[in-house]
């Protein structure tokens, strides 16, 4: 099911709609730190990630097909975001960095997607795309029990040691890691009938 967003009026049923996501520098960097210090990295995947948004306006949709009887001219009120909404993203940024802030991370004044939590000589930094997570630190203890506490809020899925991110495939070598955009190229030849190019 997704909404019809575009046919939302700004100011009457929606208001704010960005939401940053990491930018690749954000990603480089903090893969840079991790490797260099020896840091546990992974990456989480936030299963319907728009659906768990809160609505703020007053949203209504048209009854969708299949569920309407001939002659109900019935509208649904919005109590939860959906795909298609031009605030989905937005308000599921808002969801989730609050849920990180709950759990003591902190955001970084350098990049609104890089999420960081240092107690002691704990540090673990959580970096958002979307719904797409990498979470790297210094303690496994800590980067678990966040795992954990996100999936109780909004079932995550855990994909264990960071491989594939953004199109950038990752590979951890004795020498630290390697970054290839191979995959991405690859797919992107497939997709305009290049394989054969050269």
């Amino acid at each position: 099911l997704v909404a019809k967003g575009h046919i939302q009026m700004e100011g009457v049923d929606f208001h704010e709609t960005f939401a940053p996501v990491a930018k690749l520098v954000a990603v480089r960097t903090l893969l840079a730190i991790a490797t260099k210090k020896d840091w546990i990295v992974h990456q989480l995947d936030v299963n319907n990630a728009f659906l768990h948004g809160d609505l703020q306006e007053e949203v209504y949709m048209r009854v969708p097909d299949g569920f309407v009887k001939e002659g109900d001219h019935r509208v649904c009120r919005l109590r939860k975001s959906l795909y298609g909404l031009r605030q989905a993203s937005c308000n599921w940024y808002q969801k989730f960095t609050f849920a990180l802030v709950q759990l003591g991370f902190q955001k970084s004044h350098a990049d609104a997607s890089l999420f960081v939590y240092q107690h002691g000589d704990v540090f673990v930094a959580a970096l958002i795309y979307v719904n797409d997570m990498i979470i790297a630190g210094n303690n496994s203890e800590k980067i678990q029990a966040t795992k954990r506490t996100l999936d109780e809020r909004f079932s995550i899925k855990d994909l264990g040691p960071l491989k594939y991110f953004l199109g950038i495939e990752v590979a951890k070598t004795s020498e630290g890691l390697v970054l290839s955009q191979r995959k991405y190229t690859l797919d992107i030849l497939e997709d305009c009938d290049l394989e054969g190019c050269r």
